[in-house]
């Protein structure tokens, strides 16, 4: 049995995404309120998301006004599930992103990038460099 806050969100989603049948939104209620975990088809995320959040963040400011009327708090929480052995949060409510657990798949991603230097970085590395040994 879905809640009005699960059904809100779902409404909303299905009516942007592809694959409606995909969306999943879980409820979970603890002490700092309710937190809507929002699964969707990889190839939704882009449109759930938005250009630079701008989608997600209204679906948030959505959910605040529905707190607001049923004095509860919302947390909106969207999962990546490309790789269905590892789920990563893409994004999180400000509020409670010191909270989240960090994910090792997307810090193992960056510290591969950073033994891999780009061409780029050598070249500026180099420029750096040869400015350092002039005499100003």
């Amino acid at each position: 049995m879905s809640t009005i806050d699960q059904q809100f969100v779902e409404y909303i989603v299905k009516s942007l995404v592809e694959h409606a049948e995909d969306v999943i939104v879980d409820r979970i209620v603890d002490e700092k309120g309710v937190l809507l975990t929002l699964t969707v088809n990889p190839e939704d995320l882009g449109r759930v998301i938005g250009r630079r959040g701008v989608t997600a963040q209204s679906l948030r400011t959505l959910l605040r006004a529905l707190g607001t009327k049923n004095a509860a708090r919302y947390n909106l929480k969207i999962v990546n599930n490309d790789n269905p052995d590892e789920s990563t949060v893409i994004s999180s409510d400000d509020d409670d992103a010191s909270d989240d657990p960090v994910d090792n798949s997307t810090t193992d991603v960056v510290e591969n990038d950073t033994k891999q230097e780009s061409s780029f970085a050598k070249k500026s590395r180099a420029e750096l460099a040869e400015l350092d040994d002039l005499d100003i």
